[in-house]
């Protein structure tokens, strides 16, 4: 596998570096940090054993949150809620509503009543999609344009499913024009995991050899193709 993230790395490289706060008017979207996908054991894409990459993006993502919240910089956490019964395919029942799954994981908890954060409950893998409410309005494009933002942090899980499809969608929105503040969209990476299913793994689970998912690998391509799209990588943060 290692050899595979080499060639990867090779052929389509990404360059993340160091995105300065100071001076702008940010916000953190926190993509999907729920029990369903991030605590151990907690459901069917919920990590079977501890991970390291997971157990970073969660630690990584308090630390920045409360930053936001210290600095009284908006937070919106999106939080993948599926009626019961109603699975998004390809995936088995995940995230069900009363189910527990659908919280967000221990460490993050306190969001709930943080006066900062706005939660988004969303039924879809694209969070943007899954913002848009009844009336046609949306969650995130108001949100954006109360606070008058010119930059977005996005961070969260699964990098090549959920956090790639929300700030794919996001960059069309912008360029757009749909919330006129907004210039940057910056993808910290060290918050950002997705799951592992290697091929001999998806074998032994007698899943098709398409469910096979090399953590390394399909991380590495959902922060290639943000790129390539016009996000920003960062693996730093400053002011």
């Amino acid at each position: 596998m290692r050899d595979l993230l080499a060639d990867l790395s090779q052929q389509m490289p990404i360059a993340p570096g160091t995105y300065d706060l100071a001076g702008r008017a940010p916000g953190l979207v926190i993509v999907d940090e729920v029990n369903g996908f991030a605590t151990v054991g907690a459901g069917n894409l919920a990590p079977p054993a501890p991970n390291s990459q997971v157990s970073q993006m969660v630690t990584e993502t308090d630390r920045l949150a409360r930053a936001f919240a210290d600095a009284g910089r908006p937070l919106l956490a999106f939080l993948d809620t599926h009626e019961p019964g109603k699975p998004e395919p390809p995936y088995p029942p995940h995230c069900e509503a009363g189910t527990g799954e659908e919280n967000l994981v221990p460490e993050l908890a306190w969001l709930d009543d943080s006066p900062a954060a706005t939660l988004v409950r969303k039924d879809c893998i694209n969070g943007f999609v899954g913002a848009i409410r009844a009336d046609g309005s949306n969650a995130v494009v108001d949100w954006v344009n109360e606070h008058h933002l010119d930059s977005l942090i996005a961070v969260g899980i699964c990098t090549d499913i959920c956090v790639m499809d929300f700030v794919l969608t996001l960059l069309s929105a912008r360029n757009h024009s749909l919330m006129p503040t907004l210039r940057d969209i910056v993808v910290y990476e060290p918050a950002c995991a997705t799951y592992d299913l290697p091929s001999d793994v998806a074998a032994s689970l007698s899943l098709p050899a398409t469910a096979a998912h090399p953590q390394a690998a399909t991380h590495h391509l959902g922060l290639y193709f943000m790129a390539s799209r016009g996000a920003i990588l960062a693996d730093s943060l400053t002011g």
